[in-house]
């Protein structure tokens, strides 16, 4: 089921996997020139907050999670790139350390871009500036309708909000909605919605007792997704 007048989904995920899309051959060529791929088992770190960025990563295949994390290390889940994203080209742009960390949220491809064939490339092409600018445009608006929303919802309200945000994440070519499996530990959950791992088991429960949804261990399939987007509440204040 499409989400199309229902959810707007734009306003929650990021649109950077078109900035490399249909560039000249000359300023591709410059990108690939020393890129590397490299697997990333799940948990394994792309790149820690306050490390100084060497290059910029690219989600070839699998997940990957943003976070930062407060003085216990408990993490709070900013946003999770999916193939085709790019990670990481903020602080280069910023000429600044990293913000936040990336963790792979499964086994994942990367590739990796050293940072002078990134900038490089990024002073030759009048292109790929126009659609970072619009991408950087874009990444600020849907981080802030991210605060503002969470800012004033409940956890269970939160929760839906995750849930039908997921589901399009996870979501793969020719695979019904209904069967798309969301596959995410109960910490990760919890994590992004800002909450304790009990309080999302709990809301969990109650939304399977509903028909919402049903698990199969720690994966998370959607049955009804209205009735999530009426649980969050969006659009209604």
């Amino acid at each position: 089921m499409s989400l199309a007048g229902l959810f707007p989904i734009d306003k929650w995920n990021f649109k950077s996997q078109s900035i490399f899309t249909n560039l000249p051959e000359a300023e591709s060529a410059q990108l690939r020139k020393h890129m590397t791929e490299q697997p990333y088992t799940k948990g394994s770190v792309l790149f820690r907050e306050g490390a100084v960025p060497e290059g910029i990563y690219f989600v070839r295949e699998g997940k990957v999670k943003k976070f930062k994390a407060d003085r216990e290390g408990r993490e709070q889940i900013i946003y999770v790139a999916n193939a085709g994203e790019l990670l990481g080209y903020h602080a280069i742009l910023a000429e600044e350390r990293y913000p936040d960390s990336a963790v792979a949220l499964e086994d994942s491809l990367i590739a990796f871009i050293p940072k002078a064939d990134f900038l490089l490339t990024l002073q030759q092409s009048a292109l790929l500036s126009r659609r970072l600018l619009q991408t950087l445009s874009h990444e600020f608006a849907v981080l802030s309708n991210s605060i503002s929303v969470f800012a004033h919802r409940s956890v269970r309200e939160r929760l839906a909000i995750a849930l039908i945000v997921l589901r399009e994440k996870y979501k793969e070519p020719g695979v019904p909605a209904e069967e798309t499996s969301i596959n995410i530990s109960r910490d990760d959950l919890a994590n992004i919605v800002g909450t304790a791992k009990e309080n999302v088991v709990r809301f969990l429960k109650e939304f399977k007792l509903a028909g919402i949804l049903y698990t199969s261990g720690r994966q998370i399939f959607i049955r009804d997704v209205k009735q999530l987007i009426s649980i969050s509440n969006y659009g209604n204040r």
